[in-house]
Parts: structure tokens; C-alpha cells; sequence
């Protein structure tokens, strides 16, 4: 009985050691978690606070939402239980860096507000377009000032195809009227945009600026392929010097002496011809001009650089501009609704300059503008002229040139296109 006894006792000191031994480890154990702990506390209690606009959120209660109509800052920050005293100031103060006038209705703000029971306005961002904001700092002092979000740039491509014009093509494109009015810029000079046919077809390598995450707009060209009668016009973009041109793959540039028409987007509602039918006068007669139809107001471009002969008004040619461009060219435009302001005799002016507007003053039958050209004093059909390039690229930029085309080629080339090459 002694013996059971001992060994009982012996079983009870080994079982309670066994029980000591591990509490003192485990204790030891969790004091180093929590020492490391302490001296190496979770990330998250060092993460980077919530920014917007440069403002810290995490202090503020924050509210978006775009302006009414005939809403004015006033109504927006009293609304935030702003005194009307602070609106004043502000108003005044923001005078030489935003006119709150320019407020308009459909545009984004954002308010920051107290998180007390009062959540007063302190500060006020209001956003004119998708990349700047203008600041209302009520904080400390009253403070405004602009800013803009960071732009990243994005390489893009896109292709269409010509059924009716150039907008048509690209009206399921993003930034779709955007990238027509660049290429009709482009080819202005090499390319008639209504007298497109069916199945031509073109391709664009382009920067897109993107603010988190989203377009907001073309950077820039980068290079486009457009065919059309069969032929196909290359453009590159280079930059040299103070000099941002396209030019072709042989590096000659696009823009030439004169726009192939003075307006950006017309019709030819009547030809250069030695017999035509007059509309108003009802007989035959030389008409030694084109004729192009387009909505009354339409800007009317100087097709080149030149020094303005005459800006008048006479009985048959109605309002009217007569440039001369140098010792052999002269045009002429008819039939404006006005002549553009500061457009009168001696006037330099450069190509593409606005110079008036369509109109039917004179002898017309409906709004239009009959452009007339002169050669050596004779008047030509300038659609059967060749007109020279202007500079190509500088022979000492040539291999930079070369490279960069080199460079953007494979990219047009890996644009898909159902079309037959």
C-alpha cells in the first residue's frame, strides 16, 4: 500500500511540473508577441491618410454633387451653413484667380465639411473640366487657389471606315469627334473631306489623356494612314526646334501654300466652269470660281498667308474678301453674311485665319462662298493645281525623323482593318 502511494504522489509532482513548465513558456511566449508588438506595430497603423485634392479626408465629412441650374456659389456654401459675410470675402478675394460668375450649372464639387453638429462648409472644390479644380480654403484664413489632377498619357489606336463622311465613321469611337476634327486638320491640305468615297478607310496612332482611369481627351496625333482613291496619305508627327509638323514618309510635310477649301467641312454646290447655268441671272455664263454650300455663319478660312486687297461690299460679289499671297496667287471669297472683324485692306493674315462668314449677300440664291483663284492674274480652276509643300523636315533632323516613323510604321500596320490594302 506504501509503494501505491508513493508511486501515486511521484505521478501527481511529474503531471504538476509538466503543467509549471508549460505555463512558463506560454507566458514567456505571449510577453515576446507583445513586446515585438510594440516595438513593430501592424502597418495599418502607419498607412498613408486618405487624400483627395491635396485635403486630408479622414477629419471631414465629405459631399459631392454637381451644380444646379441657376445655382451660384452663394447658394451652395449658405446651403452648408456658411455666413453669407465669409461668401462675400471669398467672392472678393477669388476675384483674380477664378470668377465664381463662371460657376455653371452640370459641373462636379465637392464640399468638406465639420464632423460636429453644425458641419460647417471649410473647404469647397469646384471642377470646370474633368482635369482642373479651383480650391475655397475657408480653414485658417480664406484662401483660393487652382490645381489640376495628374494626367497620364495613353497610347491608342483606332481605325474606321468611310459609308457617308468622316464623323460618321468615327461617331462609336471614343473621343470620336475629337480624332475627325484632328485628322481633318491634318489633311486639309491633301485631302477634299466631301468628296470621300465609300469604302476609303484610315488608321490613327494617338495619345490619350486619361484622369484616374478615365479619357478626358487626345494628347496628340501621333501618326495616321488614310487611303482614299486608291492612294495612301501617311502623316507623322515631328517636333524640332519651336516646329510641330506631319509630314509623309518621305518627310515632306503636308501642309502646303494653300487649303484644298475655305471652309473645314463643305460641299461643291457649283464648279469652275467657261458655261454654266446662272441660278439667279437664268442664262449661260462663264463661272470662274467653286461654289461651296454650307449652313449660314459658317467660318470662311484664308486658304493661305497673305495681305488682305480689299474687304467691301459690291452689287454682285456682296460682302466680300480679296487677299493677295504673294507676286503670283490671289483668292477671293463672295458672298459673306459679314466680313470678321478686323479683316480690312493692308491686314496680314496667316492660313486658316477666319476672315467671314457664309452668307447668300449679292447675287446668290442661297448661303454659300464662291472662291476664286488667281495665277499671274488669270483665274484658275485651283482644284486642278499643284500646289507645292512647304519646308520638309531640315536635313541635319532627317534621321530623326526617319527613326520615329520607323518606330510608329509596325504600329499602323498592326491595326486591324477589314479592308483590302
Amino acid at each position: 500500500m506504501a509503494v501505491k502511494n508513493t508511486y501515486k504522489r511521484f505521478i501527481i509532482y511529474i503531471v504538476a511540473s509538466v503543467v509549471v513548465v508549460t505555463a512558463y513558456f506560454l507566458s514567456s511566449f505571449f510577453k515576446n508577441k507583445n513586446a515585438a508588438n510594440e516595438i513593430n506595430p501592424p502597418d495599418s497603423l502607419f498607412s498613408e491618410p486618405l487624400m483627395e485634392y491635396g485635403i486630408e479626408t479622414d477629419s471631414f465629412a465629405v459631399y459631392k454633387a454637381v451644380v444646379s441650374p441657376n445655382e451660384f456659389l452663394s447658394h451652395i456654401l449658405t446651403r452648408y451653413n456658411v455666413p453669407y459675410a465669409n461668401i462675400d470675402k471669398l467672392t472678393k478675394t477669388s476675384e483674380s484667380i477664378f470668377d465664381v460668375r463662371k460657376i455653371a450649372s452640370g459641373k462636379k464639387y465637392t464640399v468638406f465639411c465639420t464632423r460636429d453638429s453644425l458641419q460647417r462648409a471649410i473647404c469647397f472644390i469646384y471642377e470646370p473640366n474633368e482635369v482642373d479644380y479651383v480650391v475655397f480654403d475657408m480653414r485658417d484664413s480664406l484662401h483660393v487657389y487652382k490645381n489640376s489632377k495628374p494626367v497620364e498619357k495613353i497610347i491608342k489606336t483606332s481605325y474606321g471606315k468611310i459609308t457617308s463622311s468622316l464623323y460618321e465613321a468615327l461617331a462609336n469611337t471614343p473621343q470620336g469627334n475629337m480624332l475627325a476634327a484632328e485628322l481633318a486638320n491634318i489633311y486639309a491640305w491633301t485631302i477634299d473631306f466631301y468628296r470621300l468615297q465609300k469604302n476609303d478607310w484610315f488608321k490613327i496612332v494617338f495619345e490619350e489623356n486619361t484622369v484616374e482611369g478615365k479619357p478626358v481627351g487626345i494628347n496628340k496625333i501621333l501618326a495616321c494612314e488614310f487611303y482614299h482613291y486608291g492612294k495612301t496619305f501617311y502623316a507623322f508627327n515631328f517636333s524640332f526646334e519651336n516646329s510641330n509638323e506631319f509630314y509623309n514618309e518621305k518627310g515632306e510635310s503636308l501642309r502646303k501654300a494653300f487649303l484644298k477649301s475655305p471652309l473645314k467641312f463643305s460641299r461643291i454646290t457649283s464648279g469652275f466652269s467657261m458655261s454654266r447655268f446662272h441660278p439667279v441671272q437664268k442664262r449661260n455664263k462663264p463661272h470662274l470660281g467653286t461654289d461651296y454650300g454650307a449652313p449660314q455663319g459658317t467660318p470662311i478660312l484664308a486658304t493661305g498667308d497673305g495681305i488682305v486687297q480689299e474687304a467691301a461690299f459690291k452689287q454682285y460679289n456682296g460682302n466680300y474678301v480679296k487677299i493677295k499671297h504673294n507676286s503670283t496667287y490671289s483668292t477671293q471669297y463672295l458672298h459673306m453674311s459679314k466680313i470678321a472683324k478686323g479683316i480690312k485692306q493692308g491686314v496680314t493674315i496667316k492660313q486658316g485665319d477666319v476672315i467671314g462668314f457664309v452668307g447668300s449677300t449679292g447675287l446668290a440664291s442661297g448661303p454659300h462662298v464662291c472662291y476664286r483663284f488667281w495665277k499671274n492674274g488669270k483665274q484658275i480652276n485651283h482644284l486642278k493645281e499643284d500646289f507645292p509643300n512647304t519646308k520638309p523636315v531640315p536635313e541635319k533632323y532627317k534621321n530623326t525623323f526617319m527613326l520615329l516613323k520607323d518606330s510608329l510604321l509596325p504600329k499602323l500596320d498592326s491595326i486591324y482593318t477589314d479592308m483590302p490594302i
